[in-house]
């Protein structure tokens, strides 16, 4: 009981600090918090819990938000801009990835202290290279995938407020291609195909979940006013 009324009260924390960045510092807070969340939710997903009978490990509501400042992006200064967030992501989570895999590679002092933290270090960043290669290949191709969906349904459902429509349906299926992705990297051989499937399953519903409750935030991101705002690179094409 404690996990889920925690549980609920992390993500109201997530949308809140993702409006705070947004309202604070306009589309550069996007592309900022993007980088924080790519490196974030690599670090939260180290960490297994259970909510509700299912074992599940965390990182999966930040990681939606990086969902949410594309598509935010896509939706307020064009597919360009989003593209440009995708891949200062990508960088982040590569260049992270690659310079905490060299500090491991240094020897630690043999204090008891610099010993525990060095294996401490080692669990959460230590990560193995097929766990790696999953996180960054479905980053980059769902993400990549989220910003043509959006575009498309931009086009095809542009009225000023079928947002909701645009974001969660380039989300839903970006999401799935990223959770297939990355369960068929980190997991196939590793188990059975009906616990991969349950993975898998388990995976991508509370990714859609959040997704769903992120809803209201889109639109209450969306009516922040910038000065930036009047040079978007793509005006919307109806109401």
């Amino acid at each position: 009981m404690f996990n889920l009324v925690w549980g609920i009260f992390f993500v109201v924390v997530n949308f809140g600090l993702f409006l705070l960045c947004y309202r604070l510092f306009g589309r550069k807070g996007l592309y900022a918090w993007i980088g924080f969340a790519t490196v974030l939710a690599n670090i939260q997903v180290t960490k297994t819990i259970e909510m509700l009978g299912i074992v599940m490990t965390l990182g999966n509501t930040i990681y939606t938000s990086i969902y949410m400042a594309t598509d935010l992006l896509n939706e307020k200064y064009g597919a360009k801009a989003a593209k440009q967030a995708v891949w200062f992501g990508f960088f982040s989570l590569l260049a992270s990835t690659v310079m905490m895999q060299m500090a491991l590679a240094f020897a630690p002092y043999t204090d008891e202290l610099a010993l525990e933290m060095q294996q401490a270090m080692a669990s959460i960043f230590g990560l193995m290279p097929r766990l790696a290669a999953a996180s960054l290949c479905a980053y980059f191709i769902s993400q990549f995938l989220d910003v043509r969906v959006y575009s498309y349904l931009k086009i095809k459902f542009a009225g000023y407020n079928q947002l909701w429509l645009r974001t969660n349906g380039s989300t839903a299926v970006s999401q799935l291609v990223d959770s297939l992705v990355f369960c068929t990297i980190a997991f196939a051989g590793l188990y059975s195909l009906q616990v991969w499937l349950q993975i898998l399953l388990t995976t991508y519903l509370f990714k859609f979940v959040i997704t769903a409750a992120s809803t209201p935030v889109m639109y209450l991101a969306r009516s922040f006013k910038h000065a930036e705002d009047a040079d978007a690179a793509e005006p919307r094409s109806g109401r």
